[in-house]
């Protein structure tokens, strides 16, 4: 990861106290680690000194000290005795609206040692992110916010550190990445003006907060990193991303794309970046097609049309070994990954137009009519895994083309904001759950992303843990992540005019300017 560990052990040469040598004992502490630290600060809480003596004697003065370096000091996070210390552990934490990850690191080793993903429990109030604000606002909204999600990372904790065999107390520091809402509501901070003129967080930079005061059950002197944010709707979970992808350490120009609660952009390299977020996600996610899921275990993510036949062979996440046959209990939903490759399948098939309209002739006896609504029969009931049929409706098509035209018109709006075109892009990558599963040539097929060579697209994954994960063993990757949130400069697409007239044009498939995807017009002229 980096040359500098945040959270350091180390062995003070301490001798016993006596007559002759008869300084304090929290003194006698501090001067043996800064002899160590040649000569570096360190600071000891109040909390700590409290116990400090009786600690020092129970082991006899022969201890080993955690620290973490908090700017030009080190902090002193616990000790332990020299002959029974053992391994020493963190957590980074993916703060996600809808999922939460925890993963739990040796840091010494930096081995991932178990890891778990558990719903965010603040869905009972509401799956999106404004409803939670509103809710904070009334009487004890945002403490029951933040107890629903802070007994969720305990339990969830809890369950890892039986698993893993490891002692909590042994867990000595923890990094959380989360959008800026997530953030202030995981730390308690009132999010009223995050959604009101003038869209202005609490805190862009929240200083290091150790776990008592967050009441998480690790050791209760843990550092607690809280990544930055830029602004109310550019959060750590983005910064986390821009860390992972290295995409700052380039000369090339990239995009960063991650599509969650919104679709959020990054684009540029190591002198530059420049961000923008857009109402593109929760429709990719899960929000358009009634059949529409969060990707999970038995959930379709992949569709291919013979376009002779028109047989559908469906893949699940359950089966990803590209058979056609349906597994277990059949499909029970869509994802959002799954939804692009199958509304470009249709538009491949001539079983939709370029507005997205369904072709009767085309589609054949799939194509019903159920409360006056076209609908596309996918999976039959006697093949679903929820004994109804998954069907996709003209209204869900409708969805995913304003979705995928207002993907399209951020990354083009970005692009022409800092006058660098599409063919100048080395990297694409595509971050979170949506990334790990989607087909870029799908996605372009429909006109939701630009017609770049496919080896230009790169899956990441969840680039919010792996960011976090970074953080949480490195000074050189905290040292970056605040390079990074200095460097950034926001587009606000509210008040962008050019956004609505390239929006328009994009909402037919692949667009109304058919030039601009020259792979599609070849596999459907």
């Amino acid at each position: 990861m980096g040359e500098i560990p945040w959270i350091k052990r180390m062995s003070p040469k301490l001798t016993a106290p006596s007559l002759g040598n008869n300084t304090a004992d929290v003194d006698r502490l501090v001067k043996g680690l800064k002899h160590a630290l040649a000569g570096t600060d360190v600071r000891v809480n109040f909390s700590l000194v409290k116990r400090l003596s009786r600690d020092l004697r129970r082991y006899d003065y022969g201890v080993e000290a955690v620290l973490y370096r908090d700017g030009d000091r080190w902090q002193l996070i616990d000790i332990f005795g020299g002959k029974e210390a053992k391994a020493l552990h963190g957590l980074a934490l993916d703060l996600g609206s809808s999922t939460l990850v925890l993963r739990l690191m040796d840091l010494s080793s930096e081995i991932t040692l178990g890891e778990i993903s558990f719903n965010n429990p603040q869905i009972e109030i509401g799956t999106d992110i404004l409803t939670r604000i509103h809710f904070a606002g009334r009487e004890g909204g945002l403490a029951k916010l933040r107890t629903l999600v802070l007994d969720a990372i305990n339990l969830n904790t809890e369950k890892l550190v039986k698993e893993s065999g490891v002692s909590p107390k042994s867990i000595v520091g923890m990094s959380v990445a989360g959008n800026t809402t997530m953030t202030h509501l995981f730390l308690g901070l009132d999010p009223h003006w995050i959604c009101r003129e003038p869209y202005i967080p609490v805190v862009n930079r929240p200083d290091v907060i150790t776990a008592c005061e967050l009441a998480l059950n690790i050791n209760p002197q843990a550092p607690v990193l809280v990544f930055p944010n830029v602004g109310s709707y550019f959060g750590g979970d983005l910064i986390a991303g821009i860390l992972a992808s290295k995409m700052t350490e380039q000369e090339d120009v990239s995009f960063l794309v991650d599509v969650g609660t919104n679709a959020e952009v990054v684009i540029g390299n190591h002198d530059w970046l420049m961000a923008c977020a857009g109402a593109a996600g929760p429709a990719l996610e899960s929000g358009v097609a009634d059949m529409g899921m969060m990707a999970a275990p038995g959930v379709i993510d992949s569709v291919v049309i013979d376009p002779e036949t028109g047989e559908f062979k469906i893949g699940t996440i359950a089966a990803r070994d590209g058979s056609s046959a349906i597994v277990g209990r059949g499909p029970i939903g869509i994802c959002g990954s799954g939804l692009i490759d199958l509304v470009s399948e249709l538009f491949l098939a001539g079983m939709i137009d370029l507005r997205g309209k369904f072709v009767p002739d085309r589609c054949g006896k799939r194509l019903v009519e159920m409360d006056g609504i076209r609908h596309l029969m996918v999976v039959p009931a006697y093949a679903s895994g929820t004994g109804e049929p998954l069907t996709l409706s003209q209204i869900d098509i409708d969805g995913l083309v304003r979705s995928k035209a207002a993907m399209y018109t951020i990354l083009t709006t970005i692009s022409k904001t800092v006058n660098v075109s599409f063919d100048e892009i080395g990297r694409f990558f595509v971050a979170g759950t949506f990334g790990s599963y989607i087909n870029p040539r799908s996605a372009i097929n429909i006109g939701m992303i630009p017609d770049l060579p496919l080896d230009t697209y790169v899956s990441l994954g969840n680039t919010s843990l792996a960011g976090a994960t970074m953080a949480l063993l490195s000074l050189d990757a905290q040292k970056s992540l605040f390079h990074i949130r200095d460097q950034i400069t926001y587009l606000e697409l509210n008040v962008n005019q050019e956004f609505m007239n390239l929006f328009s044009a994009a909402k037919f498939l692949p667009h109304t300017d058919r030039s601009l995807f020259p792979s599609v017009k070849r596999l459907v002229d």
